[in-house]
C-alpha cells in the first residue's frame, strides 16, 4: 500500500519558526531553550520532508519511466517473438522445398544413370555388332578385289570381242566362256548401280 504524500502548504514552517524563535526572545531559561529547539527541530523536518517528497516524486517519475520501458519491452518481445515464427515458417518451407528439389533430383539423377546404363549396353552391342561387320569385311576383302568401273567396261569390250572373235573360228567353248564372263561383268555393273540407286 502506497504511502499519500501531501505537500507541506508554502512559507507554513517559516512562519512557525519564526513565531517560535520570536518567543523564544521573550522567554528565558529553559522554556527558551525548547522554543528554539523546537523551531530547529522544525525546520530539519520540514527538510526532510521536503527531500522525501522530492524524493518520492523522482521514485514515482522512475518508476513511471520503468513501467514505459517494460511496456516498449514487452511490444518489442512481442515483436520479436512474432519475426522469430515467421523465420521458423520461412525456414520450414525452404527446408520443405529442398528436401522436394533433391527428391526430385534423386529421381532424375536415377532416370539418367538407368538411361546411360541402358547407352552403354546399347554401345556394348553395337560395339560387337561393328566388331562383327569389320572381321566380315575383312573376309570379304581378302576374296573380293576392287576394280574401276571403267576397266570392267573395257574388260566386257573385250569379252564382246573374243566372243565374236571365236564364233567367227568355231570355237563354241572359248565363245561361250567369253560370254560368260561378259555376263558376270554385267550383274556387277547392274548390282553397282542398284547400289548407287539406294
Amino acid at each position: 500500500m502506497s504511502a499519500t504524500v501531501v505537500p507541506l502548504p508554502p512559507n507554513s514552517s517559516s512562519e512557525t519558526t519564526g513565531f517560535l524563535r520570536r518567543m523564544a526572545s521573550m522567554v528565558s531559561g529553559r522554556n527558551g531553550e525548547m522554543l528554539l529547539r523546537a523551531a530547529s527541530l522544525i525546520e530539519a523536518l520540514t527538510q526532510r520532508a521536503m527531500t522525501a517528497e522530492r524524493l518520492y516524486h523522482q521514485q514515482q517519475e522512475e518508476s513511471t519511466r520503468h513501467v514505459e520501458l517494460r511496456e516498449a519491452a514487452e511490444l518489442a518481445s512481442d515483436a520479436m517473438v512474432s519475426q522469430i515464427e515467421a523465420l521458423r515458417a520461412q525456414l520450414a518451407e525452404v527446408t520443405a522445398a529442398a528436401a522436394a528439389e533433391l527428391a526430385a533430383f534423386d529421381i532424375e539423377r536415377g532416370k539418367l544413370l538407368g538411361l546411360m546404363q541402358s547407352a552403354e549396353s546399347h554401345i556394348g552391342t553395337l560395339t560387337t555388332e561393328l566388331d562383327s561387320l569389320r572381321a566380315s569385311i575383312d573376309s570379304f576383302h581378302e576374296t573380293v578385289v576392287a576394280v574401276p568401273i571403267e576397266v570392267l567396261r573395257l574388260a566386257r569390250t573385250q569379252f564382246d570381242y573374243l566372243s565374236a572373235g571365236f564364233a567367227g573360228k568355231g570355237d563354241v567353248i572359248s565363245q561361250a566362256m567369253s560370254e560368260i564372263g561378259g555376263f558376270a561383268i554385267d550383274q556387277a555393273l547392274t548390282v553397282k548401280k542398284t547400289a548407287d540407286k539406294v
